[in-house]
């Protein structure tokens, strides 16, 4: 299967396509892939998602994907990488620093990709294809583009992403309101083991330490606890896969005793070592491995 790669932070493609030049694919990148019209059909991870105009999909890497185009389709794609992960700044503000946009974009990209269409609030679509005719504005100019405002509809992008997957959150937890908020704080805290205690939980949101887990359980199904566990495995599996991260370093930013916790926990919910899942991916998978921030 082809891998495809980009060697620039950031590109942006416009192709107008009556068949799609490429078979099922995958990439090293991340890819938001925006149909402007037409008419066909996406797959992605073996799934088939019919798409029409104003589709978005999200891609992250290794995902698996192909378009059957059975009406001409005007396609925008933009795909971005580490670097352009790591250059992303806004003065030297702490909640725009590269490490904390990583962290938010782990977030984003954690999602199910084989979900079909991103954007399920109906008031951000022309907000979208609004953000997209600017791209295609910009892009006309050719060599006077404006790189930076570029960077912006791109970071822009990113963030109604971020809100509709939160709606994503929504249907998990039924519509209950308090067990979105705990997750969406799991997810912002989850490299603070202190905040991320159950008393401190509790506390936040006014539940009581003994009842806060039974309390999102019946909302979602699974303890506070363990979705706790899952998530930062899942962070883990992240890192195994697309970085030269040590044992140690993955087992100390995600809150682990040490490199030992981390491989006893792993072990136990994913039927293998981290050192043994990050040679078996490596053994099937030869696309470029970079640093994490």
């Amino acid at each position: 299967m082809q891998t495809r790669h980009i060697f620039n932070p950031f590109e942006i493609l416009f192709l107008r396509l009556d068949e799609c030049p490429i078979r099922t694919h995958k990439h090293s990148f991340f890819e938001l892939a925006y149909i402007m019209d037409g008419e066909g059909t996406h797959n992605i991870n073996g799934n088939d998602f019919r798409y029409k105009p104003g589709s978005l999909y999200l891609l992250g890497p290794l995902t698996t994907h192909h378009f059957t185009v059975e009406k001409t389709t005007s396609f925008v794609f933009v795909c971005f990488n580490n670097i352009y992960l790591k250059g992303i700044t806004t003065g030297n503000e702490e909640q725009h620093s590269p490490e904390n946009w990583m962290h938010k974009l782990e977030y984003i990209f954690q999602s199910k990709q084989d979900q079909g269409e991103i954007i399920r609030n109906e008031r951000d679509k022309p907000l979208v294809a609004a953000i997209i005719a600017g791209l295609a504005a910009e892009h006309e100019q050719g060599p006077n583009m404006q790189k930076e405002l570029v960077q912006q509809l791109i970071n822009t992008l990113i963030t109604i992403v971020a809100r509709n997957i939160t709606i994503k959150c929504d249907a998990k937890t039924g519509g209950d309101t308090i067990a979105l908020q705990i997750i969406n704080y799991v997810h912002l805290n989850i490299y603070d083991a202190e905040k991320l205690k159950a008393e401190n939980i509790a506390e936040h949101f006014n539940i009581s330490t003994n009842y806060i887990s039974e309390y999102f359980k019946k909302q979602t199904g699974e303890n506070l606890q363990q979705f706790i566990i899952n998530y930062k495995l899942s962070l883990a599996e992240t890192r195994l896969r697309h970085s030269n991260m040590r044992l140690n370093e993955i087992a100390y930013e995600l809150g682990f005793t040490d490199e030992s916790h981390l491989t006893k926990t792993f072990k136990k919910y994913k039927g293998e070592s981290p050192a043994q899942f990050r040679k078996n991916i490596r053994g099937n998978d030869q696309t470029p491995k970079f640093k994490v921030a």
